[in-house]
């Protein structure tokens, strides 16, 4: 049996946008893994000591060793490595058990250069072997520069997102609606009035908490007597987007994890990232500068038509070999 190494960036997060990454990508993987032994190493977190690397154990070695080392997507690039606090927190003397890791729909940072140490490593643990996934160009020519070879697929929470699935979005508004808010003292004005649109508009309203201080956030506003809130798990979510429902709100993957669950969805856009994927997949995107039209457009009948080119996508999973399943024989019965 193989063992493959999934790393995983929800672990130590602050954003359970993480989980909603890594749950797309472990199911768009299944082909992949499931007759496999899957390890899990988290990213957040440092995955070793430099001590244990330099003892070289066995232990070590298994995951050294794996078929495949897949990286959770997320912002997880950084142009500096040396930073207080990498989102893939490794270094020079604990990377190499992790050598030839592949990413899956990940993203970099902000900056534009990468410094000369970042570089380095990158090219120590990264594959050079297989193509790797990111989820938008300027990641891909910031790894091609590096010698890398790379597919802009998107992130991997879109890969579910396809015509036929976006055929059964409702294109009219619910009578309920679940929202999210990202904490940001420059935009409270905005998202006072978008808390007001919503209780215009709606006749339940939820609130689901989708990073580590948004609830604090949203107490500090008026009209929340009748917000209802979701506890800050993908179960609890996963839950109500089983009923009828509307997703509004800033958290871009609360906003496409509704949409794959067929849910009418309108990304409030707070930064470039929203702005980029809105328009390079075609979200259904306002920008909270323009809260004022939200209420037309909740009142308006509109599609949902996400533009993935699907082709990359299968031709980044190609690469990989599907496993195989293989008979386990108890020899004691002669049970198979």
């Amino acid at each position: 049996m193989d063992n493959i190494l999934i790393l995983d960036t929800s672990v130590g997060s602050l954003n359970k946008g993480d989980d909603i990454i890594m749950k797309c990508i472990k199911s768009q993987l299944l082909e992949i893994t499931k007759n496999s032994y899957v390890l899990t190493l988290p990213t957040h977190v440092s995955p070793f000591h430099w001590y244990q690397v330099a003892r070289r154990s066995s232990r070590l070695n298994i995951y050294s060793n794996a078929k495949y080392k897949f990286v959770g997507g997320s912002n997880l690039l950084t142009m500096d490595m040396l930073t207080h606090f990498p989102q893939w927190n490794i270094n020079m003397f604990n990377y190499g058990p992790l050598t030839g890791s592949i990413l899956v729909g990940v993203g970099a940072g902000k900056g534009n250069k990468i410094n000369r140490y970042t570089k380095m490593l990158y090219k120590k643990v990264l594959s050079h072997e297989f193509i790797h996934s990111v989820r938008d160009e300027r990641t891909k020519i910031m790894l091609e520069e590096m010698g890398f070879e790379a597919i802009n697929t998107g992130c991997a929470t879109l890969w579910s997102l396809t015509p036929e699935l976006c055929n059964d979005i409702p294109t009219k508004k619910s009578e309920s609606v679940v929202f999210t808010l990202t904490p940001n003292t420059n935009g409270s004005k905005q998202d006072q009035l978008f808390l007001d649109i919503l209780n215009l508009n709606y006749k339940y309203i939820y609130f689901w908490i989708q990073g580590i201080d948004d609830l604090s956030y949203l107490k500090g506003f008026k009209n929340i007597e009748n917000i209802r809130i979701i506890p800050p798990t993908i179960e609890d979510y996963e839950k109500l987007l089983s009923t009828d429902v509307d997703y509004i709100g800033t958290r871009l993957h609360g906003g496409i994890f509704a949409m794959r669950h067929r849910k009418r969805s309108i990304i409030i856009s707070i930064d470039e990232r929203a702005r980029g994927m809105g328009e390079t997949y075609n979200l259904n995107l306002v920008d909270r500068e323009d809260i004022h039209n939200l209420d037309n457009m909740i009142n308006s009948d509109f599609v949902t038509d996400i533009r993935l080119d699907f082709g990359l996508v299968e031709k980044w999973l190609n690469q990989f070999e599907p496993q195989q399943s293989s008979e386990i024989i108890l020899n004691a019965r002669g049970v198979i």
